[in-house]
């Protein structure tokens, strides 16, 4: 029985010892594994940085291309319109030459007058067709600081007090914007 106990004991001792081992092993795999995905964890955040970075280069390349392109684009749009305008206004300048030439030999004012009032036609309507709009100013309108500019206040009657006395150059608009507020003369207390 003693001979029994001994052995039950050894193999325990055994067994104790095989369990030992196993356990140990099992650390070493796991300390291992975590090794290795520690190893294999890194290159694949440096990767993924990488790829963010390669990202973010490439969109910031194409932004700059893109805003590159539309200021080329803005300047050949404002440069074929303005090429467009001074198309349309070569036909003014060959009429102001012409009348230019024929008032050296003329006497009759009458029809150089005629002449000068068809070339102004000609330029309003070029200049109407490209959007360019006379402001209709008249005496005794509100001043609007917004599309009049005050160039001097003169005393005046009590019903023109804050309003236009007199109008030195027309004003003129382009779409809805002001392209030159029209130069009043305003009416002041006495």
């Amino acid at each position: 029985m003693k001979e029994t106990k001994e052995k039950v004991n050894k193999e325990q001792e055994i067994t104790e010892e095989q369990d030992i081992n196993v356990e140990n092993e099992q650390v070493k795999e796991a300390e291992e594994n975590e090794e290795t995905i520690e190893e294999s964890s890194e290159p694949t955040l440096e990767e993924q940085l990488g790829e963010a970075k390669d990202k973010y280069l490439r969109l910031y390349s194409e932004f700059e291309n893109f805003r590159r392109r539309t200021s080329k684009e803005k300047l050949d749009l404002i440069s074929t319109a303005n090429k467009d305008l001074m198309a349309d206004l070569i036909p003014v300048l060959d009429d102001f030459e012409r009348a230019m030439a024929a008032s050296e030999s003329s006497e009759d004012i009458k029809a150089l007058r005629e002449g000068m009032e068809l070339i102004q036609n000609k330029l309003n309507k070029s200049l109407d067709n490209r959007g360019l709009k006379k402001m209709e100013v008249k005496k005794g309108d509100a001043f609007d600081d917004e599309k009049h500019e005050a160039i001097t206040q003169i005393p005046a009657e009590k019903k023109l007090e804050g309003k236009i006395v007199d109008v030195v150059e027309a004003g003129y608009t382009l779409g809805e914007s002001v392209v030159r507020f029209a130069k009043v003369v305003v009416g002041a207390k006495q």
